[in-house]
C-alpha cells in the first residue's frame, strides 16, 4: 500500500473520527437512558453540548490548564492519525500515553482538590491498563513472526493473510477488559465519569469549562474511535471480510461496554489495578507463551 494512501487514511480519521465519535456518544446516552427507563436525549445531543460549550467563555483557574488540555487533544489526534496511517504500534501506544499525561497535568494544575484526586486516579488507572496494552503490541509482533520477520507496523498486521483473533484470543479478551478503563466506563470510571454517580464531582474535569471542556469531549470522540480501531485490528486479513468483521465486532464490543457501564457499580482503584494486572498476567502473558510455543 502506497504512502499516499496511508496518508489519506490518516486524513480521513482526522476529519471523520469526531463525527463518528459524537454519534457513538449519542448512542451511548440513548441506550443508557433506555436501560434506566428514561426517554433519553437525541442522538445528536453530544454535538449540541459541544457547540454550546464552544460559545461559552472558559473560566480556567490558570493559563496552563487550557494549554495542557489543548496538548491532550493534539496528541490524541496525532496518535489516531498514526494508527490509521499504519505506523508502528509501539509508537502509537507511547504517544497515546503521553496524551493521557497531559490530561492528568491539566487536572493537577487546576488547584481543585476534586480535580487533583481525579488526576491521581487517572495515573492509577494508567498503571492498571498499560501492561495489557504493551502485551498486546508484543503479541502482534510475535503473531507476525517475531525475530523471523515480525513487525510492529499496523499496516503489516492489517494486511496479514490470517486474522490474529484465533492465536491472540487471550490477548483480545484481556484488551476488552482494560478497554473498560480506557473508555472510562463502570466499574472503572474512577478518574472521571459521564454519569452522575461520581464521588469526586467531575473528577479530572471538575475545573474544565467552556472551550476547554469542549476540547476534552472532542478528544474522547477521537480516542474512542482509535480504541475501537485497535479492536478491529484483531480481525484484519487484508481483505473486505476482515474489514467488515472488524467493524461489526468493534460495535458489539462498544455495546458490551455500555451494558457494563450501566450494570455495575464503580469499584476502588485498587480493584482496577488488580484486575488490569491479573488480565495481563493470565490472559496476556499466557497467550504470549502460546505464541512462543507456536513459533
Amino acid at each position: 500500500m502506497s504512502n499516499w494512501m496511508l496518508l489519506c487514511f490518516a486524513l480521513v480519521f482526522v476529519v471523520l473520527a469526531p463525527f463518528a465519535g459524537c454519534l457513538l456518544a449519542g448512542v451511548d446516552r440513548k441506550i443508557s437512558a433506555r436501560m434506566q427507563g428514561r426517554q433519553g436525549p437525541p442522538i445528536a445531543q453530544p454535538w449540541y453540548d459541544v457547540r454550546k460549550l464552544m460559545a461559552k467563555e472558559s473560566n480556567a483557574p490558570n493559563r496552563f490548564q487550557d494549554f495542557y488540555v489543548a496538548c491532550y487533544l493534539i496528541w490524541i489526534v496525532i496518535t489516531g492519525a498514526m494508527f490509521f496511517a499504519g505506523m508502528d504500534l509501539l509508537l502509537v501506544l507511547f504517544t497515546l500515553t503521553l496524551g493521557e499525561v497531559f490530561l492528568a497535568l491539566a487536572a493537577y494544575c487546576s488547584g481543585s482538590p476534586f480535580a487533583q484526586v481525579g488526576a491521581q486516579r487517572e495515573i492509577y488507572v494508567a498503571m492498571a491498563y498499560e501492561p495489557m496494552v504493551l502485551i498486546m503490541a508484543i503479541g502482534f509482533y510475535l503473531f507476525m513472526g517475531g525475530d523471523d520477520g515480525g513487525s510492529f507496523r499496523v499496516i503489516d498486521i492489517a494486511q496479514s493473510s490470517e486474522m490474529a483473533i484465533v492465536p491472540m484470543l487471550g490477548i483480545f479478551v484481556g484488551f476488552v477488559v482494560i478497554l473498560t478503563m480506557k473508555l472510562r466506563k463502570s466499574p472503572f470510571d474512577l478518574s472521571m465519569s459521564h454519569h452522575a454517580h461520581q464521588d469526586i464531582v467531575r473528577g479530572v474535569a471538575t475545573e474544565f469549562s467552556g472551550k476547554t471542556y469542549a476540547m476534552m469531549e472532542v478528544s474522547h470522540w477521537y480516542e474512542n474511535i482509535m480504541l475501537l480501531g485497535m479492536v478491529a485490528l484483531f480481525f484484519q486479513n487484508g481483505g473486505w471480510t476482515g474489514f467488515v468483521l472488524g467493524i461489526v465486532v468493534a460495535i458489539l464490543v462498544y455495546l458490551l461496554e455500555i451494558w457494563l457501564d450501566n450494570g455495575f457499580a464503580r469499584m476502588k482503584w485498587q480493584t482496577a489495578i488488580k484486575t488490569g494486572w491479573v488480565a495481563a498476567l493470565i490472559l496476556g502473558l499466557g497467550n504470549i507463551a502460546v505464541l512462543l510455543v507456536m513459533a
